[in-house]
């Protein structure tokens, strides 16, 4: 049962396809200095222009990076925003060759960007360790299936012994504060098991916390069991004030990429939480509202309401509502503060990445 579980819910996700991808530049401040020379004849002065890069040190070396589970829904982001970064950027595939027409179309995409495929299965240790020792990073971004065989993945890296940096695949909720019920209750602890088991290894290592991504919460505008706008009536979980985060999955990809060798996320948790992004449900149907000029009946369910539905809704629209359950009614994704020994947050660590805001996503339904 939990296995199928785990497969409607993927192929739910896989489902929501995204809609389109914002290209994201991230401003690279380049000063020039002078510097004068002149000829011994002091007949002629020749002046040059010597780019000194702004950059810390640590992010002129762009680390080597792998991707784990690149073909899939986020994975795919995180390939292009490594390699538009300009990290030499690998990622591990079963089938350099696939007969999937869409698949051999993305990795030829991939080649095209400088992404170098390399054949390996993440249940094949031998392969494992050759694709991981031509890293120095490694980005897990394996579905819900294969959360628990990351295991496998921390011990390819720990034998390799040259990764630096290793993020196992989260991308959701904080697993270690949530209280979410179940049936995503369980789905958390085996996050929280992995994250357990990168700390024990001694690997370096992000957890990178988000909200909901965009392409799966706002085409319904936040409403969990609705794949499409409000018509006349708009449901609620809860009072609609608790703020959610929205977080566009190319943008997901750049902060994680931009993260992958900075010394300041260096086993701590990043919170990719954007302020234009932080906002609750009533606010995101007002918004909404105005931009429709149209104006929608919001029916509330309280809290009892929605425990009752997850309890009598079957897979996996009960682990969609505990979701939003922790999200929109105990308010998960905000009202804390992060701790600077255990957290870091992306927007304040760069500030130049121009995010996509809800605002600006909301227009690609009008």
């Amino acid at each position: 049962m939990q296995r199928m579980t785990y497969e409607l819910i993927s192929d739910l996700w896989l489902s929501s396809l995204y809609a389109g991808r914002r290209n994201m530049d991230v401003r690279l401040v380049v000063l020039g200095r002078k510097h004068a020379q002149r000829e011994s004849s002091g007949t002629s002065e020749q002046l040059s222009q010597t780019p000194v890069s702004t950059e810390p040190s640590w992010r002129l070396r762009r680390a080597r990076s792998l991707v784990v589970g690149g073909t899939g829904y986020l994975g795919r982001h995180v390939v292009a925003a490594s390699a538009r970064l300009g990290h030499p950027t690998f990622a591990l595939v079963r089938d350099p060759a696939p007969s999937d027409p869409a698949k051999a179309q993305l990795l030829k995409g991939f080649q095209e960007s400088g992404v170098t495929l390399v054949k390996g299965d993440l249940y094949d240790h031998g392969s494992l360790v050759t694709a991981v020792k031509a890293a120095d990073v490694v980005v897990s971004t394996l579905g819900a299936l294969q959360l628990a065989d990351q295991t496998r993945l921390i011990d390819a890296i720990k034998e390799a012994g040259n990764v630096k940096r290793f993020f196992p695949s989260e991308f959701g909720l904080d697993v270690d504060r949530t209280g979410a019920v179940e049936p995503a209750k369980s789905i958390f602890a085996r996050k929280a098991a992995i994250r357990r088991a990168v700390e024990a290894s001694g690997v370096p290592y992000t957890y990178v916390v988000v909200g909901y991504f965009a392409g799966f919460a706002l085409p319904s505008i936040g409403q969990a069991l609705s794949r499409a706008p409000p018509t006349d009536k708009a449901v609620v979980l809860g009072d609609g004030d608790a703020k959610a985060v929205f977080v566009e999955e190319g943008d997901i990809a750049t902060y994680t990429v931009l993260a992958a060798d900075d010394p300041r996320a260096a086993n701590k948790t990043l919170y990719i939480k954007p302020p234009a992004n932080t906002v609750s449900h009533n606010e995101l149907l007002s918004l909404w509202e105005k931009k429709t000029g149209k104006a929608f009946e919001r029916v509330y369910l309280p809290e009892d309401a929605v425990l009752k539905q997850i309890q009598e809704s079957p897979i996996p629209l009960n682990i969609i509502l505990a979701i939003a359950h922790a999200v929109y009614v105990r308010g998960e994704q905000t009202g804390f503060e992060i701790d600077p020994a255990k957290g870091v947050d992306a927007t304040d660590l760069y500030p130049d990445v121009k995010y996509t805001t809800v605002d600006e996503y909301l227009n690609r339904f009008l």
